[in-house]
């Protein structure tokens, strides 16, 4: 069977990070391992605390992934702070790991910082690089370039801008626009790429980013290519999102429904 690989942190409610990255693999017919980076005591409305793991213990579970499970795509979220950014960028260079989708969290749907200020860079410097496609919104994008992004065009520029800093390619995500049609903006191989679909009016978010940055893993594990790895994924988002009320879980922002073809 295709094996997904996501890196990342443990969301206690269950809506976003490693939590939601296994069950899009396994809603997508992937199966999923995970290295768990930190600990969040988080729910539908807050990120109460977090406890980021120590590396050589993270090292450990790399080892263990890589030297038995045959990894087709590499999923990469929220990583917190430079210490472990480094030591996740250095084990992907010595497994030489491919399609890797990097979702660059910087804040949670609450507003808590879910990246170190100080770490930014470092990201920049040591992970970007090594991505194959890079799948930050609208203001990670903005915090990323310096770009004020207003529209399409702007969305355009800091896409170009973003892969002049080492990355293959860059999905844009343009939910935060305030626009119905939500547009989505793939550079990929010096083209534009447009994903276009409506906008659900919901609070029923929790873990957007991740679900999506996890489908496409799973989609390029499959052997999708790239454009059409996306498409999928934001078709598989759309339908969590739209079919999330069926849930009713927490108070807050609530989860998606990654199984809403059975619930």
């Amino acid at each position: 069977m295709v094996q997904s690989l996501t890196i990342a942190t443990s969301d206690s409610g269950g809506g976003a990070g490693i939590q939601a990255d296994l069950k899009t693999f396994a809603a997508l017919g992937v199966y999923g391992v995970s290295i768990i980076v930190a600990l969040t005591a988080q729910n539908t409305k807050e990120v109460r605390s977090i406890y980021p793991l120590d590396v050589k213990f993270i090292e450990d579970q790399m080892d263990v992934i890589f030297e038995d499970f045959d990894i087709s795509a590499v999923k990469i979220g929220m990583l917190y702070d430079e210490n472990i950014i480094k030591i996740v960028s250095k084990n992907l260079k010595k497994y030489k790991a491919e399609n890797i989708v990097l979702d660059p969290v910087m804040i949670s749907k609450s507003g808590a910082k879910l990246l170190k200020d100080s770490s930014i860079n470092i990201l920049k410097e040591h992970l970007m690089p090594s991505a194959d496609l890079l799948t930050p919104n609208i203001p990670e994008a903005m915090e990323l370039t310096g770009i004020d992004i207003q529209n399409i065009k702007e969305m355009e520029m800091a896409a170009k801008l973003i892969c002049k800093m080492g990355c293959n390619s860059v999905l844009i995500k343009g939910g935060h626009l305030k626009h119905d049609i939500l547009t989505d903006l793939l550079y990929y191989n010096n083209k534009f790429y447009y994903f276009e679909s409506q906008k659900i009016d919901t609070k029923n978010t929790h873990g957007t980013g991740c679900t999506y940055s996890s489908a496409i893993a799973a989609n390029l594990a499959k052997n999708y290519d790239l454009p059409e790895a996306v498409k999928g994924a934001q078709e598989y988002v759309y339908n969590t999102i739209k079919y999330a009320n069926r849930l009713n879980v927490g108070q807050g922002f609530g989860p998606l429904n990654h199984f809403y073809f059975i619930n």
